[in-house]
């Protein structure tokens, strides 16, 4: 039985043992299968990246055999790869040529003898294709047998940029020489800074401007063309440019072949490294320059003086300047011309101003007006402005796109035109409307104007005067119509002494119908002389008439001059004599009368006083109205001679229950006559009393008014119309049967007028009906 145990237990252990064994061989048998599949991966994989690698292997044994991708024969324009090396050149244009196959079997060869590695290139027969071979010895691990492996590239491309490149550079090298000799060629001096920012390049005219030997001595001595500047080097400024990567343009000084010149210098820097600069001399431009601002100042210091108003815009159609007239003309504001307006905002102010014309579409118009910037031609334009004003706009585009606009107020111009046109008009017709024929000659002697009626009181025919004839010819036509035709030499002398001798002559000649001619030569001012000529045969036959009148007159004149002076003394006679017979009967010299007698004696006295009073009216009146009116002025003082004439009618005025204001002013005094004076404002006191009711009231007022003396009287009464005004003012008039006087309403303002236009003074007299009448007297 323990035997039994014991085989029991080595069976055990040796089934325990196979399954151990079996379990490690079926792990291993997995792990090897694991590596494997992965090798195998890793061939796909490095077989696919070589596919795709961008050059080709070629392996090449010891005997010639070769194994290359299928690529290659695409390459080389073969169907397949061929077997052996020598099979590459596969004729008919395909594959290598026969020289590169020999040369590479040479390489491959010597590389497999040597190890010594090879590179080739070449172009495939037939194809722009180019490749590029580079051969070693293959490692043993790949090829254990001596091979050679060759890698070929595919660098068309490459090639193709290559041959590009060497053009460019090619190209490049002919520019840059190109270039350098310009820059030697350059009238203007350029230079070039390295990377230490030192003069490493000159051209000749730097060489001649600094006035060096050659460029190389200006490089080793860094002779400088500008000078510092504010303790600022040439060689700072360029520093400056190159940390700014920017160019920095300046204007400066320089000293150029002995004389200050003025240059434009630029420092730029370049793309790879260092600084180029050149000078260009400016000063002939700045010369210039201050020439034109010269010019352009003076220019418009004087359009500032011209009565034509100039504006100025450039080539952005700004304003650029104006002148005052233009200013003045368009009311632009003050600050267009600092500001720049443009061209449209001129034209919409002087829209808004009503300095333009009234358009019915005025951005239209604006619009149209514009296009004046792109025109060629001058445009002139007359403005019509609705406050009666005409402008002239003339329009004068310049070379370098602006414009010059001219504005020219030409109202007065156009209103003198018309005036003289008025009056050229007027002439004509009042020339041939006179009465007078008139003719104007020329110090030639020639006739140039004449009215209708010259050719009427010459006799002459019209067509002769519209050929303009000299005067010798005109007085010959003349001459038969005169009754002495020698008188024509005199007329001849009147014309002469007109036009030559510059005076005035005239004459009188009788025609051959009768007729009496007066002519006369005039000097014009323009050196003209003018014939006047008159018919003054009416005026003779009237001067006769006249003298004979005048003759009659005076007798007449004389006559009444008797007839006053007689009837002076026929009426004071009588009436003399009456009253002083009424005066012995009333005083009881013919002897004691009755209550009854007396009372007819003062009666007679009354009425005789009454009539003196009358006739003394009419023979002043008379002598008034005749000029024989005497006067003896002195000095009158008018506050007590009122004052007297007011008193001596104090009983009038109480019998009437009238009131009296008098309002005086002291120190008015008049040159005047006493006694006519008394009389002319006595009469027209006695007019206010007589017609002012009881209870009314008369205003007696003196005072003086614009350098005159003034006195008023005004009362209440009834007034009177305008047409008893005039009838009043008349006092005596011719019947209508023209045999006697007609008596209109009294003598007394009459009279009253003539005393006091005899002092060359005045009588006012305002009435109204109703509200009373005013009487103003005014004295010098």
């Amino acid at each position: 039985m323990e035997f039994s145990a014991l085989a029991l237990v080595a069976i055990g252990l040796l089934l325990a043992a196979w399954t151990g064994v079996a379990a490690w061989m079926m792990i291993a048998a997995s792990a090897k299968a694991r590596r494997a599949e992965a090798a195998r991966k890793a061939a796909r994989r490095l077989g696919r990246m070589v596919e795709e690698a961008p050059a080709v292997p070629l392996t090449v044994r010891a005997d010639g055999r070769i194994e290359a991708p299928e690529r290659l024969a695409h390459w080389l324009g073969l169907d397949k790869v061929p077997a052996y090396l020598s099979e590459l050149s596969g004729g008919e244009g395909k594959g290598l040529s026969p020289p590169q196959l020999e040369q590479l079997s040479e390489l491959v060869r010597r590389t497999q003898k040597t190890a010594a590695p090879f590179r080739m290139s070449m172009t495939v027969p037939g194809s722009q294709r180019a490749l590029a071979l580079r051969g070693s010895l293959a490692d043993p691990q790949v090829s254990p047998s001596g091979a050679a492996m060759v890698w070929i590239f595919d660098f068309t491309e490459s090639e193709r940029e290559l041959t590009d490149l060497r053009l460019e550079a090619a190209r490049a090298r002919d520019d840059f020489a190109a270039l350098v000799g310009l820059i030697e060629a350059a009238p203007m001096p350029m230079w070039f800074r390295g990377d230490d920012y030192r003069l490493r390049l000159v051209n000749g005219a730097y060489v001649a401007s600094v006035g060096a030997s050659s460029a190389d001595a200006v490089v080793e001595n860094q002779i400088e063309l500008i000078e510092p500047v504010d303790g600022v080097s040439a060689e700072q400024i360029a520093v400056q440019a190159a940390s700014r990567r920017m160019p920095i343009e300046r204007v400066v000084s320089a000293t150029i072949d002995g004389a200050r010149r003025t240059l434009r210098v630029t420092d730029l820097p370049l793309i790879g490294a260092g600084v180029a600069g050149y000078a260009v001399d400016i000063e002939e431009m700045e010369e210039q320059a201050r020439e034109f601002r010269a010019f352009r100042e003076a220019q418009r210091s004087m359009l500032d003086q011209l009565s034509v108003g100039v504006a100025q815009f450039d080539q952005e159609r700004r304003l650029t300047f104006a002148n005052q007239p233009f200013r003045r003309i368009f009311s632009l504001p003050h600050g267009a011309v600092s500001e720049h307006a443009s061209f449209e905002q001129v034209l919409l102010s002087a829209r808004d101003h009503g300095r333009t014309p009234e358009v019915r579409d005025f951005p239209a118009w604006r619009a149209e007006h514009s296009e004046w910037f792109l025109s060629d031609n001058t445009h002139e334009e007359a403005w019509p402005l609705r406050d009666g004003t005409h402008l002239r706009i003339v329009a004068q585009p310049m070379p370098d796109g602006g414009l010059v606009l001219i504005a020219e107020d030409r109202t007065e111009q156009l209103s003198l035109s018309a005036t003289r046109d008025t009056l050229l008009r007027t002439r004509t017709a009042t020339f041939d409307n006179l009465y007078e024929a008139l003719a104007v000659f020329s110090p030639g002697g020639s006739l140039e104007l004449w009215n209708r009626g010259f050719a009427s009181a010459w006799g002459l025919d019209a067509e002769l005067l519209d050929t303009h004839p000299a005067a010798e010819r005109l007085l010959q036509a003349i001459a038969p119509n005169l009754a002495n035709p020698q008188e024509a030499e005199a007329i001849g002398q009147v014309v002469r002494s007109a036009t030559l001798d510059r005076q005035r002559r005239g004459g009188q000649v009788v025609m051959e119908d009768e007729r009496v001619l007066q002519y006369a030569g005039v000097p014009l001012p323009d050196g003209n002389g003018m014939l006047t000529v008159l018919d003054v045969t009416d005026s003779r036959k009237a001067e006769d008439a006249l003298r004979e009148r005048n003759r009659a007159l005076e007798e007449a004149d004389a006559v009444m001059t008797r007839f006053l002076a007689n009837m002076s003394y026929e009426f004071r006679t009588p009436l003399t004599s009456i009253a002083g017979f009424a005066e012995m009967l009333a005083s009881g010299l013919g002897g004691e009368l009755p209550e009854q007698a007396k009372g007819y004696a003062q009666d007679i006295l009354t009425s005789v006083e009454r009539l003196t009073e009358q006739v003394e009216n009419v023979l002043d009146l008379s002598q008034s109205e005749a000029g024989l009116m005497p006067l003896s002025k002195e000095k009158v003082d008018l506050m007590p001679f009122v004052t007297q004439i007011v008193h001596k009618r104090e009983q009038a005025i109480t019998d009437g229950g009238l009131t009296v204001n008098l309002r005086r002013a002291r120190g008015l005094e008049v040159q005047a006559d006493p006694r006519q004076l008394r009389r002319a404002l006595s009469q027209l006191f006695d007019n206010a009393i007589a017609y002012t009711p009881r209870g009314g009231s008369i205003l007696v007022m003196l005072g003086r008014e614009g350098g005159l003396t003034q006195i008023v009287i005004s009362d209440n009464g009834p007034g009177m119309a305008q047409d008893e005004l005039a009838r009043a003012l008349d006092g005596l008039r011719a019947a209508p049967d023209g045999k006697g006087l007609e008596r209109r309403q009294g003598l007394g303002i009459p009279l009253a007028r003539q005393l006091i236009e005899a002092h060359d003074g005045t009588l006012e007299i305002v009435s109204k009906k109703g509200e009373g009448t005013t009487v103003t007297v005014r004295l010098p």
